[in-house]
């Protein structure tokens, strides 16, 4: 019903600040990673069948991950998915946990750089051996920018699009893409992984592109944040994680690096100092997208009742 799926998100929301995301062996994340990790092994297949069979596993791995979610959407009596539906959402999405790992990562370098560079190295693919502090909060911040749409609103999008299985759906494909989708031994394998969560990410981003925009506006940094979209966002390789990362280094003034590839944004302001800013702006996000999801099913569900669907 769509009441309940509405009254969900919500509660996913507050569930996720409450306890986070849980961590274990049987998280249901956890498992298809190692279901991934089982199968995506460019060893197990020769080169010319690796993009073909990448393709057919992707499709694999995201009905065995989809598929218990949308039989516990579908056949659950509605007051208990009440109650399960906010956890099993907040499986498939991760906030809380993207400020807990970005904040790990600066105590960590407050007490010593190898221990910062061992924390960020959790967070991104990049070497993290030769960075400098600043280049360790860049990476961290960088992250958590950059799963604004990878981690939260995509998620979001595609449960208020698709229910329990849009969401899960999602988070399949999103994790193929962080486990196969580099451009090394598994580039063949990962091929798939790769096109298809640039496409699932396209709207997502330009959704959170546009909330950002407006979110700076109202900081009264648009220019700055919108001309930094404009000159960098394309600097970083992909079609849409350059978007939020140029937003907000515009808007808060910071400056992105990854040594040796890419600087976005102006630089004016430290991280260390901006830190707060960040976190401000991808909560603020989170909460006008939210909002906006709850509206569009609401009003989807007064249209729907006005038409007698």
């Amino acid at each position: 019903m769509l009441w309940i799926r509405i009254l969900i998100l919500p509660l996913a929301l507050l569930a996720d600040r409450l306890i986070g995301d849980p961590r274990s062996a049987l998280h249901p994340v956890a498992l298809v990673g190692r279901f991934i990790g089982w199968w995506g092994s460019p060893a197990l297949m020769p080169p010319a069948f690796q993009r073909l069979f990448g393709m057919l596993m992707w499709v694999l791995t995201v009905i065995l991950f989809a598929l218990p979610f949308y039989c516990l959407e579908q056949f659950l009596p509605w007051y208990i998915f009440l109650v399960g539906g906010p956890i099993l959402l907040n499986f498939c999405f991760a906030w809380r946990s993207l400020e807990e790992h970005t904040g790990s990562v600066v105590q960590s370098l407050q007490k010593n750089l190898p221990e910062g560079r061992r924390q960020v190295s959790l967070l991104v693919s990049r070497s993290t051996s030769d960075l400098d502090p600043g280049q360790v909060l860049s990476a961290a911040y960088e992250s958590l920018c950059e799963n604004l749409v990878d981690s939260i609103i995509a998620p979001l999008f595609y449960y208020s699009l698709f229910g329990l299985a849009g969401a899960a759906v999602y988070r399949a494909a999103n994790t193929m893409d962080a486990m196969l989708g580099y451009r090394d031994e598994r580039i063949r394998l990962g091929w798939f992984s790769a096109r298809a969560d640039d496409i699932l990410n396209y709207i997502p981003a330009r959704i959170a592109g546009v909330i950002l925009l407006i979110y700076f506006a109202w900081k009264g940094r648009f220019a700055m944040a919108c001309q930094t979209l404009q000159i960098d966002g394309h600097k970083r390789p992909g079609i849409n994680g350059g978007i939020p990362i140029a937003i907000i280094a515009g808007g808060t003034g910071v400056m992105f690096e990854k040594p040796g590839v890419y600087r976005i944004g102006p630089g004016v302001v430290p991280l260390e100092e901006a830190g707060n800013e960040i976190m401000a702006a991808v909560r603020a996000v989170t909460l006008i997208f939210s909002l906006l999801m709850v509206a569009a099913l609401l009003l989807l569900g007064s249209l729907a009742k006005y038409i007698g669907i």
